[in-house]
């Protein structure tokens, strides 16, 4: 068997179809957008091509749409861009325990500079509450910050109604939606947000080009200074290739979102049912329902997390002990700790996140390979109470 790719969560494979659409953005089509000229001409007009498409599948307007290197450019201008717009308005800030870095980190470096920031916590399957979430809004409060579906275990959040609560109090809302948006059904106005992060790579586009949905009213200051590049929200020139590449991923995650959340939800509770019959000690992590359709998560006791994941490694399954931004690290994740599971459980969390080419197969061979690996683990735990 070729080696089984479990770990879409942390990025993805570009899509034929996608690379082919690019292909012409180096060599034929690579003016500078900018530019008034027959060359630049063209650019622009796959420039604002792809900027429909972004727009139209989540409900919103082209001009609504600033694109960006990825995820984690858009969550900091969402961010540190509100904050700076409204500080004459006030300095609080609302966001939860188990954001990513990207939002998490921006907001402990908004504390350092002057500004107050509220998390909220989590229940234990790693979900806030929207009441949490109201009582923690001020007469300073100016953004909330709260992710649409969580990287670590997968738990979708209640966006709707705390973009309801927010729209009631005058509240500006961001949701990172980085692990959500081209799996789940987006629309702006559904879920009542005032920005949006999204991310190309996620999705079978390629890494280094994202988007942020900023509703037409809210005021952001820019990161970056230069040109009038984005409506003078984010200058640089426009990276032409990867933004029709991650249109081209929209397009066809959309036209298949349906198919794909059935076929996974369907290989997710076929392998979740598979882990707890033939592992002892293990704790499924996240919402039993209310979760990605792909997504995975288990802390296995008496064991570490990244010794699975170098022993699948060797048996030719890729899969995550966590976030991949934190996984340089052997601290426990700070979203299982959020959730109330004790550290030294924590460490032995793992992540399995699969997409539209896995198959039953695929699920099979895991289930055959995981098993021997955490016996052997056990067997050299001190803490194993098995030996």
């Amino acid at each position: 068997m070729d080696r089984i790719y479990f770990d879409h969560s942390a990025t993805t494979q570009v899509l034929p179809e996608v690379l082919e659409t690019m292909l012409p953005c180096f060599t034929k089509f690579y003016g500078n957008a900018s530019e008034p000229h027959t060359p630049g001409n063209e650019a622009f007009e796959l420039l604002l091509k792809s900027r429909d498409t972004i727009a139209s599948v989540i409900n919103a307007k082209p001009e609504e749409i600033i694109f960006t290197s990825g995820g984690t450019e858009s969550d900091n201008l969402a961010i540190k861009g509100v904050a700076e717009a409204y500080k004459k308005k006030g300095n609080h800030i609302i966001t939860s325990s188990i954001e990513h870095p990207a939002v998490g980190n921006t907001c402990k470096y908004l504390e350092k500079v002057g500004y107050d920031v509220t998390y909220i916590p989590v229940d234990k399957n790693g979900v806030v509450n929207p009441k949490d979430v109201e009582n923690a809004i001020n007469s300073k409060t100016t953004l909330i910050s709260i992710m649409h579906a969580n990287n670590v275990v997968g738990s979708i959040q209640p966006i709707e109604e705390i973009g309801e609560i927010a729209k009631k109090r005058g509240i500006i809302f961001h949701t990172d939606a980085v692990q959500s948006f081209g799996t789940l059904k987006i629309d702006i106005e559904k879920l009542n947000v005032d920005l949006l992060s999204m991310s190309s790579h996620k999705l079978h586009g390629p890494k280094g080009v994202g988007a942020l949905y900023k509703r037409k009213r809210v005021k952001i200051t820019p990161l970056m200074h230069g040109g009038e590049h984005e409506r003078g929200k984010r200058a640089g020139t426009e990276n032409i290739p990867g933004i029709v590449g991650f249109a081209k991923a929209v397009e066809i995650a959309i036209s298949e979102i349906d198919e794909k959340a059935k076929k996974l939800k369907e290989l997710r509770e076929y392998l979740v049912k598979g882990v707890l019959e033939e592992i002892d000690d293990v704790i499924y992590l996240g919402h039993p329902e209310n979760r990605l359709p792909g997504h995975v998560s288990f802390a296995i006791k008496y064991v570490e997390g990244e010794s699975i994941v170098l022993g699948l490694d060797n048996k030719r399954v890729a899969i995550s002990s966590g976030s991949a931004c934190a996984s340089m690290k052997l601290e426990p994740s700070h979203v299982l700790l959020a959730m109330g599971i004790a550290p030294e459980i924590a460490q032995g969390s793992i992540r399995i996140s699969m997409g539209r080419g896995n198959t039953e197969e695929e699920v099979n061979y895991f289930l055959e390979v995981l098993p021997p690996i955490v016996k052997r683990l056990r067997e050299m735990s001190p803490l194993y109470p098995g030996k």
